[in-house]
């Protein structure tokens, strides 16, 4: 594995608001941690509330200023709790600069089905960041420049979008099911918006997602460092584009396809729409 990567030496000439999903532990932790030393103002999703105070309270022991980190919860698995955590960062935060989607969870062993009705891991790992990032087009859309950076995996390229089944409720294996929802967060970065939508695999990293990769991998921080490069405004992005680590990258060649985007989000919106 590659080591760190320097960050860019230029900081933000101005104050950005940044939202991390997933940002209580591992690469998502690092990623507001990271940001919030570069003088950012982080919005930190949790789970819930224990776990993001947590987060809050290991952050600014790490430095963080606390006036700039502002808690938000959502149980992913709960589609209401995603629309409701998104009008709340919408009211307070009427102009985002960046969305980083990076909660996600490994697969079950067991197929397990959530309250809306979606496999766990397309729902929390897809529909969740799908639905999260169309609630805050307001946000996002209020000044020229904002970014979604979807942290995706390499694990994309062994996978398919089960269409006449993507609940897996024919066929399961937790592999093949957490590979489709890498998938399609990747397809889903090549989404048409206002902002500019890039996916990446920040490295097998030692997270609790480690055991679906590999025994060892690099640091948590190491991987927040590569999500980071891309939040910065001084970091040039190809619009759609997927990044292996620091490198541009060619993505599944499924995922290069327009019609497979436009059929992807014909099945996110109906799967979220079905969950109100």
């Amino acid at each position: 594995m590659s080591s760190a990567v320097p960050m860019p030496s230029a900081a933000p000439t101005a104050t950005r608001t940044v939202l991390v999903t997933g940002a209580t532990s591992g690469i998502g932790w690092e990623t507001a941690r990271l940001l919030a030393g570069r003088g950012d103002t982080v919005v930190v999703h949790a789970p819930d509330r224990a776990a993001g105070d947590d987060a809050i309270t290991r952050l600014v022991a790490a430095g963080a200023d606390a006036r700039r980190l502002h808690l938000v919860t959502a149980d992913f698995s709960r589609l209401d709790e995603v629309r409701a955590m998104a009008a709340r960062v919408a009211d307070e935060h009427p102009v985002l600069d960046v969305l980083v989607n990076n909660a996600a969870v490994a697969s079950p062993e067991q197929r397990t089905v959530t309250a809306d009705g979606n496999e766990l891991s397309f729902q929390v790992n897809f529909l969740a960041a799908y639905l999260l990032t169309h609630e805050l087009a307001g946000p996002l859309g209020a000044r020229p420049g904002s970014r979604v950076v979807n942290v995706s995996s390499s694990m994309h390229r062994t996978a398919s979008i089960s269409w006449n089944d993507p609940q897996r409720a024919r066929r399961y294996s937790r592999l093949a099911a957490y590979a489709q929802s890498q998938l399609a967060l990747t397809i889903f970065s090549r989404e048409q918006a206002p902002w500019t939508s890039v996916s990446i695999h920040p490295g097998v990293c030692d997270t609790a997602l480690l055991p679906l990769y590999a025994h060892e991998g690099d640091s948590p921080e190491a991987g927040a460092e590569r999500v980071v490069r891309l939040c910065d405004p001084g970091t040039e992005l190809v619009p759609g584009a997927y990044y292996d680590r620091t490198a541009l990258s060619p993505a599944a060649p499924v995922a290069m396809e327009d019609r497979t985007v436009r059929r992807l989000c014909r099945l996110a919106d109906q799967l979220v729409s079905t969950s109100r």
